[in-house]
């Protein structure tokens, strides 16, 4: 089976060989082929070329547009600066207070380089992979891109202080993710990942009144144009993890702070999977490839056989070659 294939299997409940193996590598990749971050972030065909080469040598079904959260915000007007080979640092343009969010101006896609750049790289991915490789574009969601406006203590304290300031720049930022989706899926992506990070930090009451029936507008735009969605938060989700669910995403992430899946599985609908939820730091990094043998083995049970085989969250630089092959061997060896 292609990843293409086996993914699309699994995530409808059909026979596969395995569980598709969906690690999220960004640093990792770069690294591993040499690729200084700046490029990895700013060079459509150095992210694909080193994308394209790690899912090859380390049999990985999947690719994704993911690098770091700026480029949406860069259309907004953040400024931001790329470190020859760290993560990009946003370093101005944050917008003043929550009044002056509520007054964002919807930004067009195609006027900005970052945006236009994931547009190539889907592109670039297809041309290179047709479908052989279950291709993931990216937007970021309505909690986690109000943050990046108004920096993360700013915004927390507006979602108190002004929620209808909030509610109305949110509004603006699902507006430009709709259209920035619309164009992702005319470039081929199967999947639209909807990065969503700083929910967990906000509890269920603020995730209920500013994320999740934004977040379900844009997975209910997702399946309108015939592609699958993704729900990202890193955190621990257990609080909000039946909303999340119900907002229909088709893969849910699971970070590895969630302590488990068990009480959650029955939530899923017959089209819905979870992914995740190995420690990236404690168990891929740093651990054995018994100990990373276990966690998969642990992560399909609590999933009643329902989880795409992945870490938490970002595999670290700091993961080794032998831990990552590992890792890959273990998610052909599960059934």
């Amino acid at each position: 089976m292609t990843g293409l294939e086996r993914t699309l299997s699994f995530i409808k409940g059909e026979p596969v060989d395995h569980p598709p193996f969906h690690p999220i590598i960004m640093r990792w990749a770069a690294k591993y082929t040499g690729i200084k971050y700046r490029d990895f972030c700013l060079d459509p065909l150095a992210k694909c070329k080193a994308m394209i080469l790690c899912a090859r040598d380390f049999e990985i079904d999947w690719v994704t547009v993911m690098s770091d959260p700026w480029a949406e915000a860069s259309a907004f007007g953040i400024q931001i600066e790329y470190p020859e080979d760290n993560l990009p640092i946003d370093t101005g343009g944050h917008l003043a207070d929550a009044k002056a969010a509520a007054k964002l101006r919807h930004f067009n896609p195609l006027e900005n380089v970052r945006c236009r750049n994931r547009l190539k790289e889907i592109r670039e991915f297809k041309r290179q992979s047709g479908d052989e490789l279950f291709i993931v574009g990216w937007v970021e969601g309505p909690v986690a891109e109000y943050v990046d406006l108004r920096k993360a203590t700013d915004a927390s304290i507006d979602f108190y202080l002004d929620p209808e300031s909030v509610g109305k720049a949110m509004d603006t930022i699902v507006e430009s993710a709709i259209e920035f989706i619309t164009l992702q899926a005319k470039e081929g992506a199967h999947c639209i990942g909807i990065g969503d990070a700083f929910c967990s930090q906000i509890g269920p009451d603020l995730y209920n009144s500013f994320a999740y029936i934004r977040q379900k507008k844009l997975v209910d735009h997702i399946h309108s144009l015939g592609v699958l969605a993704k729900l990202h938060i890193c955190g621990n989700t257990e609080a909000i993890l039946p909303l999340m669910i119900a907002t229909g995403a088709d893969i849910i992430d699971i970070d590895h702070l969630v302590p488990s899946m068990s009480d959650f599985a029955t939530l899923l609908g017959p089209c819905q999977v979870f992914s995740g939820k190995s420690d990236p730091v404690t168990i891929i990094q740093d651990g054995t490839p018994e100990i990373i043998k276990q966690s998969v083995i642990d992560d399909l049970r609590q999933a009643s056989g329902r989880c795409i085989i992945s870490a938490g969250c970002e595999i670290t630089p700091g993961t080794t070659v032998e831990n990552m092959r590992a890792f890959g061997l273990v998610a052909k060896e599960s059934h």
